[in-house]
């Protein structure tokens, strides 16, 4: 049997429409049969990735952005992906409190969450083309079935 299972959601750039991305790879990440904590944990990073495409990648303007997931074994993978603004310094981008739009009061701290919320984070960026945001986390690590049911 394939322990693979893949889905993509693409959708406007619209503030109203973060909620859906979240609940959605929530939904997703159920067959995995999480904790609470692991969902939280998700939503959260999914949260701020589209948040962050949204308001820095398009600034606010309309585009697409596209939601990746897959499960492998008890592995969760997301990647959302914006063909927005794209980011001239990755590395500075994902200081904590680092903003491109303090007079929004943004925190800064959108990188800093996915990587504490998430057991993995790759943040790939083009100028003019756009972001790529890869995300990892293991389901299940403090779960007792996982280290009693593992293959």
């Amino acid at each position: 049997m394939n322990d693979t299972n893949e889905m993509e959601l693409k959708f406007d750039s619209r503030s109203c429409n973060e909620g859906f991305a979240r609940v959605a790879v929530a939904a997703f990440l159920t067959q995995l049969n999480p904790t609470v904590e692991e969902v939280a944990d998700v939503k959260t990073a999914v949260s701020e990735a589209v948040t962050n495409a949204i308001i820095h990648g398009y600034e606010n303007r309309e585009g697409k952005i596209t939601i990746r997931c897959r499960i492998q074994g008890r592995t969760l993978y997301i990647e959302v992906q914006d063909s927005g603004i794209g980011i001239l310094d990755v590395e500075k981008a994902m200081e904590p409190m680092f903003t491109t739009r303090p007079e929004l009061e943004r925190s800064g701290m959108g990188f800093s969450f996915m990587e504490a919320f998430m057991d993995d984070l790759t943040v790939e960026s083009e100028p003019e083309k756009g972001t790529l945001v890869r995300m990892k986390k293991m389901i299940g690590k403090g779960n007792q079935l996982w280290t009693t049911h593992s293959r």
